[in-house]
């Protein structure tokens, strides 16, 4: 393969995040690191799997998903915010069910590093999260 068309193929494989959906832009304190993405056998959804780290004492806000969110906490200590229900603490181990279009919220209320496996069952082809005022 030429050099050129060697940089060309490379450029396209790392900037297109080998196919895994696009993130919200990373804020301060938060890493989402997106694992896997494939389609369901039910006509228009997908599953997508994505590790999500927040550092002591940041917060994600008020949003939505437009599918079920199944969290697995991997490690610390977070806190939830789900409509309709009093706040939850979860530490490494334990689960937490968010219904589609849910809205919910995130913060790390402890001294050490937070993190979840966050899977997601959605609507194929719409926005992953959508934040809410």
């Amino acid at each position: 393969m030429k050099p050129t068309r060697m940089m060309l193929v490379s450029a396209l494989i790392v900037g297109g995040g080998f196919g895994l959906p696009e993130t919200p832009a990373q804020q301060a304190g938060i890493k989402r690191t997106d694992l896997q993405r494939h389609d369901l056998g039910a006509t228009g959804r997908e599953v997508i799997q994505v590790r999500v780290e927040l550092a002591p004492g940041v917060a994600f806000g008020k949003h939505t998903h437009p599918g079920e969110e199944v969290i697995y906490m991997l490690e610390g200590t977070l806190e939830y915010e789900v409509e309709g229900r009093p706040p939850i603490t979860l530490r490494a181990g334990e689960v937490l069910f968010i219904p589609a279009r849910t809205v919910h919220a995130a913060r790390n209320p402890g001294r050490s590093n937070g993190a979840e496996l966050a899977t997601y069952v959605v609507e194929k082809g719409k926005p992953l999260l959508t934040m809410v005022k």
